[in-house]
């Protein structure tokens, strides 16, 4: 299976999630991609095995992925402040892939019956469904 980590701003969300990924699941396919070149490069520290950047990288990702990993954002044109564009937002929410998206009231978007968990909390609930996902 191949999973992707989308990510964008500074990429701390992915960074977390390339690292716990590489950590729990050794041996899966992983591809990151950020919105921008500091979300990328923050990924790539962490050790993701390939990299890419941009709109057209995330719309060639999501579909190829079997598994999206990412903030709830990347589904929200416009949101991250602005990095999400249409096209990304729609590549995303039209992939065949499972998506695991993690909530944050950063997007200006909250999400009912979502308590306001931690951050390492969210993340520890995404590797939970990825695990499920991948038995």
């Amino acid at each position: 299976m191949t999973i992707l980590v989308v990510d964008g701003q500074g990429g701390r969300l992915g960074k977390q999630l390339v690292k716990e990924v590489l950590e729990r699941f050794p041996g899966q396919e992983l591809l990151a991609v950020g919105t921008n070149s500091m979300a990328t490069e923050s990924m790539l520290k962490a050790g993701a095995p390939r990299a890419a950047t941009g709109e057209n990288a995330v719309v060639v990702a999501c579909r190829k992925a079997d598994i999206i990993l990412g903030p709830m954002g990347m589904v929200i044109a416009d949101a991250l402040l602005g990095e999400v564009t249409p096209e990304m937002a729609r590549a995303v929410g039209q992939s065949d892939a499972v998506r695991i998206l993690l909530p944050s009231d950063k997007c200006s978007t909250l999400v009912a019956g979502v308590g306001s968990q931690g951050m390492s909390a969210l993340i520890d609930d995404a590797m939970d469904k990825l695990a499920q996902l991948l038995k």
